[in-house]
């Protein structure tokens, strides 16, 4: 059986006083702490420009946030470059995972390492446009429970795919569209570029294996709204694509689960969770 993991109890903060000219549901934001994650494995290039214009993008909108990077146990420098960075700026941290390998237990395994409210995702390979983060961060503080960077929706786009990649794609998000809930369901459930709240989440054990954690968020979190911000999938800047065989089979393997889970011919109940 796969392991799984429970996002533990939020804790309340202390929020930061109003900052004159944000817009409202920006200054409601402030007032909550907000985590993102970064999975990262031999992707040690790219970090110091990405976390350069993120952290200029949340500087922008003051909110009380610290990056996550999670890395696979990198041979490429990776601890080396953050580790300088977070000197510099403690609210930059590392995570290294001895053993493990695989993005939904990266993302588990930065969450459950912060106490923030708000909790989001995001690639390091520059393939989610961190400009984004201002839309998606003002869309959650606005109220909604789940707020996606959706290449699907009207405004979204896949890029520079090849047709065959867009058609088996187009099937794999077409096959979850049962298993969504009606009156929540997303056109990219399969994104990896998201914000949640962490309430939402709190005692519910997820999958550690495989590459969709956004779907299985979408059938089992206890969301009440979602909204999706159109974002145009960028081109890689260094390192290698992440779909292959194992992927498709992961997903396989999920999106059975789920169905049993959902129709209820079985429960989702992993072992390994913890409170």
């Amino acid at each position: 059986m796969t392991s799984a993991s429970i996002i533990p109890l939020p804790t309340a903060h202390e929020g930061a006083s109003a900052v004159p000219g944000l817009r409202e549901s920006t200054r409601r934001i402030v007032r909550q702490k907000v985590a993102l994650a970064i999975p990262t494995f031999c992707e040690a290039d790219n970090l110091p420009v990405l976390l350069d214009r993120v952290r200029g993008i949340l500087d922008r909108l003051d909110l009380d946030y610290e990056i996550l990077i999670v890395d696979d146990d990198s041979c490429d420098g990776t601890t080396e470059i953050v580790s300088a960075i977070a000197q510099k700026d403690p609210r930059v941290r590392l995570l290294v995972r001895k053993g493990q390998r695989g993005l939904s237990g990266a993302i588990l395994h930065g969450w459950e390492n912060t106490d923030a409210d708000i909790m989001g995702v995001m690639d390091a390979d520059f393939q989610h446009p961190p400009e984004l983060l201002a839309e998606l961060t003002d869309a959650i503080a606005s109220g909604c429970d789940l707020v996606i960077g959706s290449r699907y929706t009207r405004g979204g786009a896949l890029g520079e795919w090849q047709a065959f990649r867009k058609l088996l794609s187009a099937a794999a998000v077409w096959a979850t569209w049962p298993i969504q809930r009606v009156g929540l369901r997303a056109k990219d459930p399969m994104s990896g570029f998201f914000f949640i709240r962490r309430d939402c989440l709190e005692g519910i054990a997820f999958q550690q294996t495989g590459f969709k954690l956004l779907l299985e968020i979408l059938v089992r979190a206890r969301i009440s709204s979602v909204r999706e911000i159109p974002f145009a999938f960028g081109q890689r800047y260094r390192g290698a694509s992440k779909a292959n065989v194992r992927v498709a089979i992961d997903y396989g393997r999920l999106l059975a689960r789920l169905y049993r889970s959902r129709f209820g011919f079985s429960r989702v109940v992993p072992d390994g969770a913890f409170d």
